[in-house]
């Protein structure tokens, strides 16, 4: 059974993401470049990135969610989101202040990438009849 409500959500959120990291990496590259260092800025740059990959990703949850409202899609859904927040956005602060403990944030926030990713593949590799 589908679920466009949920679905819309992930869609939504993954389009705000997506505008969030163009942005932020437009910014960084005419407006940063001139008071940042190269390496604080290809952090920044990395963060962009990822939250842009990962954007898209959300987008998928959310149109796969539509098509099968499982909690696996979901569950990948929400360890996307949670990634972003602590991946990149441990490297956003990290890059703009240049405070380093803030590294120590971005691994956790690569593993919660990682996990959603692993669930969407376990997901639809051995689908199971779980809904809701």
């Amino acid at each position: 059974m589908s679920n466009p409500f949920i679905g819309n959500i992930f869609i939504g959120l993954g389009a705000l993401n997506a505008f969030i990291s163009v942005g932020f990496g437009a910014f960084a590259a005419h407006k940063l470049k001139l008071s940042l260092p190269s390496d604080q800025l290809a952090i920044i740059h990395t963060a962009a990135d990822y939250q842009l990959y990962h954007a898209l990703g959300l987008i998928l949850v959310g149109l796969l969610i539509q098509r099968s409202n499982t909690k696996c899609n979901k569950r990948a859904g929400w360890f996307m989101l949670v990634g972003i927040v602590l991946f990149s956005g441990s490297l956003y602060i990290l890059g703009l202040t240049g405070i380093k403990w803030l590294g120590m944030i971005t691994p956790v926030g690569g593993v919660f990438f990682l996990t959603a990713w692993l669930i969407l593949m376990f997901a639809h590799l051995w689908p199971q009849d779980e809904t809701s």
